[in-house]
Order: C-alpha cells, then sequence, then structure tokens
C-alpha cells in the first residue's frame, strides 16, 4: 500500500474531524426543531421523531460500521462514514416533509454511530503510548466543537425563513474535509500488519516516532499480536475481552445516566428562569459551548500526566456535587434570585467536570483496551451501549421530569454519579502510559492465571 508522507498533526486532525460532524449534527436540532416544527407542521410526537432519529441511526450505525473496520480497515470506513454524512446532511436540508426528514436524520445517525466506534479506535492506533490519552481525547474535542458551531449557527439563523434548512445543510462542508482529508490519511499501522504489509504499517509508525528502534520494537510488538485471528461475537464474550467489555459497557451506561444530555438540554430553560430573554439565553448557550471546547482542550493536555481511573473518580464527585447544589438552587429559584444564580453555576461547574473527565476519558478507554483481533467489534459494542442508554435517557426525561420535577429528577443522575464511584473502583483497568500491546498482553496473562486475581487492575 501507498504511504504518504504527512504530519502527526494532519493526520490526528482528520482523524478526529468525524466527531465535528457527530457534535455539530447532534446538537443542531435543539434549534432548528423549532423552525422545523412550524414550517412543516409537526405534532409532539413528529417532533419527537424528527429528535431521536438521529439516535436510532446511530445504533445501528455503530453495530454495523465499527465491525466492518476489523475487516476492510479502518481508513476505508471512514471514507464511507464522510460520505454518509454528506448524504445525510443534503438530504435533510431539502427535505420537504416529515418521512423525508426522519430518514434524512436516520441516515446521519449511521454515520454518527459509525464515527463514534470507528474514531477512537483510529486515533489509538495511530498515537504513541505516551502521547495516546491526549490524541484520542481529540475525538470528544471536535464534537464539543460540532456542538459549538451548531449553537452558534443556531443563534445566527434564527431569523432566517429557511434558517433550519440551512442549519442541518451546512454539515456539509466538513463531510466534504474529511472525504478529502480522508483519502490521504494512513491506514491503521495495526491493520497494515494484520494485512501483511509490515513494509508500510513501518513507515506510519515512523511519521510518529524519529526513533528507528522505537519504530522497529513496536512494529515487532504489533507483529506477534497481529498473529491472532480476526475474532467474533465468542471472542467478545469470552474469557480474554470480559474485563474490557464489562468496563467498556458500565462506562458507555455511566456516562449517559449521569445526566449530561439532559442538564445540556435544561441549560436554556434555566438561563430564562435567570430572567434572560429567549435570544439571550441562547447567546448563554454559545457560551456554554464556548467553556466546553476549552474545559475539553484542558483535558487533552493533561489525559496523559493523570490516571484514566483518578480522572473518572474526580470527575464523577464533582458532577455529583454539582447536581444536588443544582437542585437545590432549582428548589430555592421560585424564592428570588439566589435559587436560579446557584442553578446556573452549578450547571456550568457540572459541565467542567464532564467535559474535562467522563466525556472524553469514556471514549479513550474503550478505543484502547480491546484485544487487536476484536477491537472494531468491542468499539463498536461499546457505542452501542453508549447510543442505547443515550436514547432510554433521552426518551425517559420528559415523563420523570414530570413525575419528579425538576428541583428533584437531578438528584437521581447525582446518585449514579456516586454508584460510578463504584464501578470505576472496582471494574476499570489503568491504560495510561501502556502501549496497546502491553495491555492486551496483561488481558492475556490475567487469562492464563485467573486464580492469582485481577493482575491489570
Amino acid at each position: 500500500m501507498k504511504v504518504h508522507k504527512l504530519s502527526a498533526g494532519f493526520i490526528y486532525f482528520f482523524g478526529a474531524l468525524g466527531g465535528l460532524l457527530f457534535g455539530y449534527d447532534t446538537g443542531v436540532i435543539s434549534g432548528a426543531i423549532l423552525f422545523i416544527s412550524k414550517q412543516l407542521t409537526l405534532t409532539k410526537w413528529q417532533e419527537g421523531w424528527v429528535v431521536s432519529a438521529v439516535l436510532v441511526g446511530a445504533i445501528l450505525g455503530a453495530a454495523v460500521i465499527g465491525p466492518m473496520s476489523d475487516r476492510f480497515g479502518r481508513k476505508k470506513l471512514l471514507l464511507l462514514s464522510s460520505i454518509i454524512f454528506l448524504v445525510g446532511a443534503v438530504w435533510s436540508g431539502l427535505a420537504p416533509d416529515f418521512a423525508h426528514l426522519v430518514a434524512s436524520r436516520i441516515v446521519l445517525g449511521l454515520a454518527v454511530g459509525g464515527a463514534s466506534s470507528l474514531i477512537p479506535t483510529y486515533l489509538s492506533e495511530m498515537a504513541p503510548a505516551d502521547k495516546r490519552g491526549g490524541v484520542a481525547s481529540l475525538f470528544q474535542m471536535m464534537i464539543m466543537t460540532g456542538i459549538l458551531v451548531a449553537y452558534i449557527s443556531n443563534y445566527l439563523l434564527q431569523d432566517f425563513t429557511f434558517g433550519w434548512r440551512i442549519m442541518l445543510a451546512l454539515a456539509a462542508l466538513p463531510a466534504l474535509a474529511l472525504f478529502f482529508g480522508g483519502l490521504v490519511l494512513p491506514e491503521s499501522p495495526r491493520y497494515l500488519v494484520r494485512q501483511g504489509d509490515n513494509e508500510a504499517a513501518r513507515k506510519v509508525l515512523a511519521m510518529f516516532s524519529k526513533d528507528e528502534k522505537m519504530v522497529e520494537a513496536e512494529l515487532g510488538d504489533i507483529e506477534l499480536q497481529a498473529t491472532a485471528q480476526t475474532g467474533g461475537l465468542s471472542d467478545l464474550f469470552g474469557p480474554l475481552s470480559r474485563p474490557v467489555l464489562i468496563m467498556a459497557m458500565g462506562l458507555a451506561i455511566f456516562q449517559q445516566t449521569m445526566g449530561c444530555n439532559t442538564v445540556l438540554y435544561y441549560a436554556p430553560t434555566i438561563f430564562t428562569d435567570i430572567g434572560f430573554g429567549v435570544s439571550a439565553a441562547l447567546m448563554a448557550h454559545i457560551g456554554i459551548g464556548i467553556f466546553n471546547v476549552i474545559v475539553t482542550w484542558v483535558a487533552v493536555m493533561i489525559m496523559d500526566k493523570i490516571d484514566r481511573k483518578k480522572m473518572l473518580i474526580y470527575g464523577a464527585r464533582g458532577m455529583g456535587i454539582s447536581l444536588i447544589l443544582m437542585s437545590v438552587g432549582m428548589q430555592l429559584s421560585g424564592t428570588g434570585k439566589f435559587g436560579s444564580y446557584l442553578a446556573a453555576i452549578a450547571l456550568t461547574i457540572y459541565i467542567a467536570f464532564f467535559s474535562a473527565t467522563w466525556g472524553p476519558v469514556m471514549w479513550v478507554m474503550i478505543g484502547e483496551s480491546f484485544p487487536l483481533n476484536i477491537r472494531g467489534l468491542g468499539n463498536s459494542f461499546g457505542a452501542v451501549v453508549n447510543w442505547t442508554a443515550n436514547t432510554i435517557v433521552s426518551l425517559t426525561f420528559p415523563p420523570l421530569l414530570s413525575a419528579f420535577g425538576t428541583g428533584n429528577l437531578f438528584y437521581l443522575y447525582a446518585v449514579m454519579c456516586f454508584i460510578s464511584i463504584w464501578f470505576v473502583h472496582k471494574f476499570t483497568i489503568e491504560t495510561r502510559g501502556r502501549s496497546l500491546e502491553q495491555i492486551e498482553a496483561s488481558l492475556r496473562h490475567r487469562k492464563n492465571h485467573l486464580n492469582d486475581g485481577p493482575v491489570i487492575n
């Protein structure tokens, strides 16, 4: 395979660019639905389908596209995802009615789900062990950037007659950039070795390290692990990968049941409660988006300096306490401005903790932990679990809100934050500073010495 000489920065940027489309397509609908509903005269039920169609598609995309990368390569599937993003964006912008809009959003979801399983795998396999956490965190950084761009487009296009069509169709631009950038991206060296193209893998590894001895050592490790046949579901649920499977499922579920999406969804309401107008609340939402990007960038910088488990534990504590304070503030908001301001400040702190810890760390740990022969399948499974949990939380939020009220509901999500601390202590493995091959070797050692206790915790 021909390998183009590229800078590491170029590879990481375009490798993570699908995250921007992920964030934009999931975030833009929050503003666009206000105008879509009026122009297409949608019922509440139809509104719900337009919003949630991406989630349905994401589950399917993660289940189908991710596992295909073990057979056809990470690069080809990234290119396929960019084409699906492009088709979905143009189709949704031109959608003449409810049925077309839902169908186009499901197509977009296929690409979103595929990206969520592909990109963490690709970035983890391209990065050296001492930089892998920061590089893989670029995926979350791009997601947050995409959400911010969506918030800005919602604000700027709110007064246009067909502004919602432009909002949705704008995703075609980064989709095109991802396609043309993806054409020259190198294939993962792990995949190349599995295809017998060791020389191409050596050239790719040399783009990230000038030390020839380190390149040869890493290539040797990859060659050793690549001898295993591509695995299937029996391997995914087998004793070798079971510790990682349990970890991936737990992290994927807890990331959603901590209430991240519901808090972001409720943010504009909190700002209007304080006294902001609708337009000012949308501007405040942009402010939160900027803050999100900044905090996520900080996470990228520190990801390889602090143990992953510590970041998850401290993040869960901070999020749990913030949710309790936010609930108290909501309960006090009817008695004066103090409660509203307390809720707004607690919400901002919550977002900071999430963006710096559970937001990026979950994707990083899932992307780097599965054995090579089922890495695409394993990351796909983790993404499917995450999107399924996202769908369940999104669907249950309105009835739970009605049953418990805003002041009490977030206590439930706070409880999930504290339960997650127990899960992290008991079931997660520390991966910082270890090569992908070292992580897999530890799993094999554990499998062969089950009676010796957890070797890799």
